[in-house]
């Protein structure tokens, strides 16, 4: 009787503590935890509201991620009506929170201000009506391109079957693929699509935003309105070098300021992403480490301070500047590139395109920023992008592209030589196994999409060996 007595206590001691650490968590949930809940709310919104997924689909593929026990309890709820995804630790630890915008996707309100995350929307969606464009840019089909025309100006495409075998080889395609494109001098050869994906299914590109990025801020160059040596709009602040952070330590990945993009913890990109409703303002406001234009070090936070300095020199176009110089241009009709609360582009991760405007984006760099005869990019732009940075090994290039060329290194590797690819290739590169490879010597973009985490250990280089080999 003593034992089942001291047995009762000891249970309903542990119920106490369990439901006094639930309480706690619920009232002031640890900043891990919160990170995990908007980045929940984020991926289910994103993926429902501009891919047409299954959210509890989204739940179990995206975010449920093997071997992190937080975000396997993650639950989530879509109110479609207000276009609102909550989302927490058992559904309702964690305050996650994202809003459906209009034209701007899908943003984490993390500060759960959901009155002025709307405000931010409404005003950015009049300002699309409101600006007065060419034709060529308001229109994609201007000038007759249809979408039964060939590809790129239509949807059009006829593929090769001895290509298509090549893509349809598991090891090659890599686990977790949804979607590869291939594109021959110009035209769709090859295409892949897994169940619950098609070439009309928009997917997410992470880091390759960045590449977008840089052909915006080439656009406004081109445009005169900003040039690669000027300031990057800080005060002379006394004791600090900031101010002669140029636009182009920040394309290099050289501004100096200190960030840290280690993923799976509390970080400065988590905290950027997902705990920041002014991600610019968070990345300027990080200590300055090293001298402008000296040292190397991958940042999304310098790709976040460009997004706002590119929709700041667009004028009255602002954060619908990629659209309408890049997108609608190159007939990208599903790219979205999403804002955060406060309205700034996420230039860092935060697009989304179906794997043939992705495609499309790949061949507009392939022909050096030209596209039907117009002149987009500054003659030689996409070259500098593509041109090494010492500082970086010779792994980076000077316009957010990975660029192995013969020399560069990480670990001692070079996985583009390893497999014999072209030393002129550049890529796109993104979170979770996405990549984009451009060979201009052979006429070829390559675009893989997925959700490959780096624990799974994949390459895109055996895959497009294999289709250089197989392209005649």
């Amino acid at each position: 009787m003593k034992f089942a007595k001291i047995v009762r206590g000891t249970a309903i001691v542990l119920a106490l503590l369990v439901f006094g650490s639930i309480v706690a968590l619920w009232l002031k949930p640890p900043e891990l935890l919160r990170i995990a809940a908007n980045f929940a709310a984020k991926s289910v919104c994103s993926n429902v509201f501009l891919a047409g997924r299954d959210p509890d689909e989204v739940l179990r593929t995206d975010v449920r991620l093997p071997g992190a026990a937080m975000l396997r309890l993650m639950r989530a709820s879509v109110d479609r009506q207000e276009r609102v995804v909550r989302a927490g630790l058992l559904g309702f630890i964690g305050d996650g929170m994202a809003l459906a915008r209009p034209d701007s996707g899908c943003a984490v309100v993390a500060d759960g201000n959901l009155a002025f995350a709307r405000q931010v929307g409404a005003l950015a969606a009049a300002s699309v009506t409101s600006v007065d464009l060419d034709a060529a840019a308001r229109d994609p089909t201007a000038g007759g391109a249809a979408a039964d025309a060939v590809w790129p100006d239509g949807e059009s495409v006829t593929t090769n079957p001895a290509l298509d075998r090549v893509l349809a080889a598991d090891a090659l395609a890599g686990p977790g693929v949804r979607a590869i494109v291939v594109v021959d001098h110009g035209r769709i050869v090859a295409e892949r699509y897994s169940a619950g994906f098609s070439a009309t299914t928009p997917l997410l590109g992470w880091s390759m935003t960045k590449s977008v990025i840089a052909g915006a801020v080439g656009a406004l160059l081109k445009d005169g309105r900003l040039s690669l040596e000027q300031a990057a709009f800080w005060p002379k602040a006394a004791g600090d070098d900031r101010d002669r952070i140029r636009i182009a330590d920040l394309l290099a990945m050289s501004s100096g300021l200190r960030f840290n993009e280690g993923y799976g913890a509390v970080s400065d990109i988590t905290r950027m992403l997902y705990l920041q409703p002014d991600m610019p303002g968070y990345a300027r406001a990080q200590p300055l480490e090293h001298t402008p234009g000296e040292y190397w070090s991958y940042s999304s936070g310098s790709a976040n301070i460009l997004s706002r300095i590119v929709q700041d020199a667009a004028g009255p176009v602002g954060a619908n500047y990629p659209r309408e110089k890049l997108f609608k241009p190159l007939g990208m009709r599903s790219a979205i590139l999403e804002t955060d609360e406060d309205g700034s582009l996420v230039g860092s991760s935060y697009m989304y395109a179906t794997a043939r405007d992705w495609a499309r984006y790949g061949l507009f760099l392939m022909q050096a920023g030209v596209w039907h005869g117009q002149e987009i990019l500054p003659a030689g732009y996409v070259a500098m992008m593509a041109s090494p940075i010492a500082a970086s090994g010779g792994r980076y290039g000077h316009g957010l592209v990975w660029v192995w060329g013969s020399d560069g290194k990480v670990d001692g590797q070079n996985p583009d030589r390893e497999f014999g690819i072209p030393a002129d290739t550049f890529w796109m590169l993104g979170h979770d196994g996405q990549s984009i490879a451009v060979i201009a010597s052979r006429g070829l973009v390559v675009v893989r999409l997925g959700f490959t985490p780096r624990q799974d250990h994949y390459q895109p280089q055996p895959l497009v060996k294999a289709l250089l080999a197989a392209l005649p």
